[in-house]
């Protein structure tokens, strides 16, 4: 028997207050299904639920000229139950959505848990679980959550020149045979932990890191035994390369009701019924704004965690707080095109959204926050 399944039996003897009391006393969860009680916020607050459809569900235009807001899914969730929920354009309750940059907080929360597991730190070098990215020996799995690798990156869309992204070649370019090693052969711009760049290969490489770290022990089906079975998610898709290496940073799936059960895994610290699953403090780390985002020149509008965006005044750039109408310890997962995981502690609120918004919707995230926060005042707890 290993070290870690000899710890792992001998604190299977502790008393189970111990495990509860490490989870956050108190916290709700969903069961196998949900708590349905839209009808009952509909008729407690009907401006609310007016507004919100109104903002979210009203198409600009045609639908193909692709203009505006274009929600597929909206659910929004308060101590494991749902307040709100509605689809568009096609979409239902249990059609998953390709989440895009949702899947880097879902590689985040992956990394948490091989640390957890005591396969991998946080200060590990990347050649300690891949030796075959030797040119990138030098940066720690703690420089890919906080998208400090140092690379020369270049994270550009459709709205650029395709020639000249990064993303592009990785996905479906030169890279897309084979992820980790195109990332980590990229030029450097900085140190490793110096300078802040949002990069899906950052989260892509880290993806790699964490797979080589669990894979031995867990099995390949690691994000579904590990995470997503323990919450109740069945929709969990996730894609591979050709050197069946997961995209980290990417291509996930999952329906809207399935994001709320991640947002609700955040919001309650890395636990789920009782049991942590990430290790103390995990959370915390991913909701303070990393050393590399303070001491880099403005590059983003939202200040960044791991992995995940946050509601944060970042004084050292003369970054203000983003968005002024939610609470400042909102936090969320951010998609291309419009796909969020929302979480606000404060008020015990998860929003889950899926959508197509190709064209560029100012304020959205105020907004979003803006429209739910009063689906939950004045409905009985």
């Amino acid at each position: 028997m290993s070290a870690r399944a000899l710890l792992a039996a001998a604190a299977a003897l502790l008393p189970s207050l111990t495990l509860a009391q490490a989870c956050p006393e108190g916290a709700l969860y969903p069961g196998s299904d949900w708590t349905d009680r839209t009808a009952e916020v509909r008729a407690a607050r009907p401006e609310a639920v007016q507004a919100l459809e109104a903002w979210a569900f009203t198409l600009t235009g045609k639908d193909e000229e692709r203009l505006g807001l274009r929600t597929d899914g909206l659910v929004v969730v308060q101590d494991g139950q749902i307040l709100y929920e509605n689809y568009g354009r096609g979409f239902t309750k249990d059609k998953r959505h390709l989440l895009w940059s949702t899947t880097k907080s879902i590689t985040g929360l992956l990394a948490g848990i091989a640390v957890k597991q005591g396969v991998l730190a946080v200060d590990d070098s990347l050649c300690k679980h891949r030796p075959d990215l030797s040119a990138a020996c030098d940066i720690t799995v703690r420089n890919l959550l906080e998208m400090a690798s140092g690379f020369d990156w270049a994270e550009v869309y459709e709205d650029g020149e395709y020639q000249q992204s990064s993303v592009l070649a990785m996905l479906y370019g030169q890279g897309r045979e084979a992820v980790v090693p195109f990332v980590a052969g990229h030029k450097r711009r900085a140190a490793p932990g110096t300078a802040f760049r949002y990069s899906t290969g950052d989260a892509h490489l880290l993806m790699g890191v964490v797979r080589a770290a669990l894979k031995p022990e867990f099995g390949d089906e690691y994000p579904w035994t590990l995470l997503m079975d323990k919450l109740g998610v069945r929709s969990f898709t996730l894609e591979r390369d050709a050197a069946l290496d997961f995209h980290g940073g990417s291509f996930g799936y999952l329906t809207p009701r399935d994001m709320a059960r991640v947002g609700t895994f955040m919001l309650h610290d890395g636990c789920w019924a009782g049991e942590r699953i990430l290790p103390e403090g995990w959370m915390a780390s991913t909701r303070t704004v990393n050393p590399a985002f303070k001491g880099t020149p403005k590059e983003e509008d939202t200040a960044y965690g791991w992995q995940t965006w946050l509601n944060r005044a970042v004084p050292e750039i003369g970054l203000e707080l983003p968005y002024p109408d939610a609470p400042g310890d909102t936090f969320f997962t951010a998609g291309h095109w419009g796909q969020y995981i929302i979480v606000v502690p404060s008020k015990r609120l998860v929003i889950a959204r899926t959508g197509d918004d190709r064209k560029s919707v100012p304020n959205k995230v105020n907004d979003l926050i803006k429209h739910a926060l009063p689906l939950a005042a004045g409905v009985a707890q």
